[in-house]
């Protein structure tokens, strides 16, 4: 049966030249997963790499930096990231040597906003105890440069750097951004993206949460595990 496309008709392929391009747009695909390294990325929500809510062991990227990869651990289950240390060299040091000497164990995810984003590594939230109102206004004592790269944006699955009014005052907080938030280019410094567990986060910012966007029963991050592979 025909078609129209802008207008024009066009006919349908038969099924002989329907099975040829198949088989062409088949090996397209491959040619395009093998180039794209071992995962692949959509930016749109509701498609997602891995879902697992447990990290596994996976294959090492050649040439991938040391410490380009972090497993997320919550209460929840477990969010993968690799990093981007070339493109924000100082905001991914600081988060690395947080995760690594403890700093992020059992803070809560303090602000969730569905739709939009899950913020956590504010040390007032330790155990999901203190002051409620003082959440969200902590950080590690130690402040980082705001790093933007063209090449990176706070699309779904990304994750930024945190920061009060001044550009320069990111320090341990950290969010996943769960859509394609445009307006926060160019002001906050994206310096990894979510490559298993995208689920984890979109189930994070389903809780429900109080009129200040805290979760009333509080989501932990357990622990994160800096690595070299994924």
């Amino acid at each position: 049966m025909p078609h129209t496309f802008g207008g024009k008709k066009v006919k349908e392929p038969g099924a002989r030249k329907r099975k040829i391009i198949t088989r062409i747009a088949a090996a397209a695909i491959v040619a395009i997963i093998a180039g794209a390294g071992l995962y692949i990325y959509i930016s749109n929500q509701g498609s997602t790499t891995q879902g697992s809510t447990s990290c596994t062991t996976g294959t090492l990227v050649l040439g991938a930096p040391k410490g380009t990869y972090a497993k997320i651990n919550t209460s929840l289950g477990c969010i993968e990231v690799q990093l981007y240390p070339s493109a924000a060299p100082k905001t991914v040091a600081n988060f690395v040597n947080l995760s690594r000497t403890g700093f992020y164990n059992n803070l809560v995810w303090h602000r969730i906003v569905a739709g939009f984003v899950i913020q956590t590594g504010d040390p007032n939230t330790r155990n999901g105890g203190g002051n409620r109102s003082l959440w969200g206004t902590g950080g590690s004592g130690k402040t980082v440069p705001l790093e933007i790269n063209s090449t990176l944006h706070n699309d779904y699955g990304y994750l930024g750097m945190a920061r009060s009014t001044d550009p320069n005052s990111g320090s341990s907080q950290f969010y996943i951004n769960l859509a394609n938030n445009t307006s926060l280019n160019g002001q906050y410094t994206v310096f990894g993206k979510v490559i298993s567990g995208i689920d984890v986060a979109l189930a994070i910012g389903k809780v429900t949460v109080n009129s200040t966007k805290q979760p009333v029963t509080p989501v932990f991050v357990t622990s994160i595990t800096i690595q070299d592979t994924p």
